[in-house]
C-alpha cells in the first residue's frame, strides 16, 4: 500500500482513550523520560468542549504515560486565543487533571520577559520574528496533543502545527507589537504557522480524532466521528494524515482542494526540514482491526492527492 516510510503515523480505535493513548505511546517507542523535564502542549484555545478543546480523559491518559515513563517534572503550558487562559483551563477541566497528576500549570500570558525566547525574523515570514515560551524551547521533551478540525480564520486546518500558535506570545512584552494580529492578517499566515515548529522540538504528537470539525473551527463546526487517535514523532506526517482524514469525510474547499503536500502549512514545514516531504515518505499503521478500513481510505487519499 505504500513505499518504505521515513515517518510513521499510528492509528488506533479510541472508544477507550486511556487504552488508545497507551497503545500509541508504546508503538511510537519513545526515548526514556527518566529524570527529565517534560512540557505538554494541549489544545485549550477557547472555553469550548471537545473537539474544540482537548478532552480531559486524553490529557489524563497522557499525563499518566509521562509519569510512568519516569519524568521528574511535568508542566502544562497554554495561552488561549479566544478566552482568558486561566479560566479556560479551569472550566475545561485541565487544571484539575493536572493537579491530580502532579503536573504544574503554566499560564503563558503571565510569563515575564525572561521566560520568553526571541526568535529573529531572518528567513521567516514574521516581520519582527516572534517570542516563544522558553518552557517549550528548552524542555527535555515536548509532548503535544491536538484535535482534528478546520480553521475558518485563515489557517484552513488546525492540527499539530497550528496548535503550537499557543506557545507564541500574543504581544511583544518588550514593546507594543501584536504578534497574533500580524499572524491573522498576514497573507502568509499558514507559512507563519509552519515556521513556529522549527523552533519547538517534538517528542510525540497525539491527535484525538474520536470526533472533529470538518467545517468551521476552531471552536465550533460540523461534527464528524472518526473514532480514532493518531500519533507520530513527525508533525508534518501527522498533519498530512489529519488532512487525509478530513478529506475522507468531506471538508471545506480549502481543505479539499489540491495536493496535500502543496498546502501552505505542510509545504513550508517540509521546506524547513521539520518532517517528511512527500506522501510516499509517510506510512500509516493501523494498530487494530477496527481502524484498518479507515486507514485504507486515508492511504488511498494520500496516494491519490498527497
Amino acid at each position: 500500500m505504500a513505499s518504505p516510510a521515513v515517518s510513521e503515523v499510528y492509528v488506533v480505535e479510541a472508544s477507550d482513550r486511556s487504552h488508545a493513548v497507551a497503545e500509541l505511546w508504546h508503538e511510537v517507542g519513545l526515548p526514556s523520560l527518566e529524570g527529565r523535564e517534560v512540557a505538554v502542549k494541549a489544545n485549550f484555545n477557547s472555553d469550548d468542549p471537545f473537539p474544540a478543546s482537548t478532552h480531559p480523559e486524553t490529557l489524563e491518559a497522557i499525563f499518566g504515560q509521562i509519569r510512568d515513563a519516569g519524568a521528574r517534572k511535568v508542566r502544562l503550558g497554554e495561552r488561549s486565543g479566544m478566552g482568558e487562559t486561566r479560566a479556560v483551563l479551569m472550566n475545561r477541566g485541565a487544571t484539575g487533571v493536572a493537579e491530580r497528576a502532579g503536573a504544574e500549570v503554566v499560564v503563558l500570558d503571565s510569563l515575564p520577559l525572561e521566560e520568553w525566547v526571541a526568535i529573529p525574523a531572518s528567513g521567516l515570514h514574521w516581520r519582527r520574528g516572534f517570542l516563544i515560551a522558553r518552557l517549550f524551547r528548552e524542555a527535555d521533551a515536548v509532548v503535544q496533543t491536538c484535535c482534528l478540525k478546520t480553521h475558518r480564520f485563515g489557517g484552513h486546518f488546525s492540527l499539530s502545527m497550528k496548535n503550537l500558535v499557543g506557545i507564541v506570545a500574543e504581544w511583544d512584552v518588550r514593546g507594543d507589537h501584536n504578534y497574533m494580529e500580524e499572524l491573522h492578517t498576514s497573507p502568509h499566515q499558514r507559512r507563519m504557522i509552519a515556521e513556529i515548529s522549527r523552533f519547538c522540538p517534538c517528542t510525540i504528537a497525539i491527535m484525538d480524532a474520536t470526533m472533529g470539525f470538518s467545517t468551521g473551527g476552531p471552536e465550533r463546526g460540523q461534527r464528524i466521528e472518526p473514532g480514532v487517535m493518531l500519533a507520530s514523532t513527525d508533525r508534518i506526517a501527522l498533519d498530512a494524515a489529519g488532512v487525509a482524514l478530513l478529506r475522507r469525510y468531506g471538508s471545506t474547499p480549502e481543505v479539499m482542494r489540491g495536493r496535500i503536500f502543496d498546502m501552505d502549512q505542510i509545504a513550508r514545514a517540509a521546506k524547513l526540514g521539520i518532517g517528511v516531504t512527500s506522501a510516499q515518505d509517510l506510512r500509516l499503521v493501523a494498530l487494530d482491526s477496527e481502524s484498518k478500513d479507515l486507514v485504507f481510505d486515508m492511504r488511498r487519499i494520500l496516494d491519490g492527492t498527497g
